[in-house]
């Protein structure tokens, strides 16, 4: 049986604002054209609930037409987050270190996405697994711009894909680690924006390298 093909997500850089948009939105749709992306989550940086919502809006419109899934994280804001996703057009939202995963998912409308990541333990990983999570999210750029250790996050989806049904996002802060998270079984492969933010063209070398078609190409 052949394996399925590991899907891709794309990551921005935390913090995002409105002065980052008319880089970030043309990168973005770029991106989104030259692979398989599925999702995109946007790490937007604390704001009022109106202006975050315009900027999930200006985003949306990019992501629906490339149909990849906008998923909502703002790491510093202490509004409705749910609020803000619903009303800007996105498909979910992410938490990190959730203390209120039911309430979220509760607050959530059907079908859209709960994702999670940020785990100090794998018992806290388990924990937001059966809190109703849609997928877990190993690895990433800290805030603070700080690079996790890359055999740590390999070590941590390997687990996670082999025991637990959930999907999990295993995320490379550097193009030469998307071969091995892929093998580790991680439904999506996360690409940190350092990969693809100033090179959209890497996302169509990221899947020829894992010997998958890109949009409009050819297997490779």
């Amino acid at each position: 049986m052949t394996a399925p093909a590991t899907r891709l997500a794309l990551l921005t850089p935390h913090g995002v604002g409105a002065g980052d948009l008319d880089a970030l939105v043309p990168a973005l749709d770029a991106a989104c054209a030259a692979g398989d992306v599925a999702a995109v989550i946007l790490r937007l940086g604390a704001s009022d609930e109106r202006a975050l919502t315009g900027l999930v809006k200006r985003v949306a419109a990019v992501t629906q037409a490339r149909e990849a899934a906008l998923v909502v994280a703002a790491r510093d804001f202490t509004g409705d987050l749910v609020s803000v996703a619903a009303r800007g057009g996105a498909d979910g939202v992410h938490v990190d270190r959730p203390g209120n995963l039911a309430d979220l998912r509760g607050r959530l409308r059907e079908g859209r996405i709960l994702g999670t990541g940020g785990f100090e333990t794998r018992h806290a990983a388990m924990d937001a697994g059966e809190g109703g999570a849609d997928y877990l999210m190993f690895g990433g750029l800290y805030p603070d711009g700080a690079v996790p250790e890359a055999e740590g996050v390999r070590a941590r989806a390997a687990w996670w894909a082999e025991i637990f049904e959930t999907p999990c996002i295993a995320v490379a802060c550097a193009a030469d680690e998307v071969a091995g998270l892929a093998a580790t079984g991680a439904e999506f492969v996360g690409l940190e924006s350092a990969i693809w933010l100033a090179d959209p063209a890497a996302v169509t070398r990221v899947q020829e390298a894992l010997g998958q078609e890109a949009p409009g190409g050819d297997p490779a």
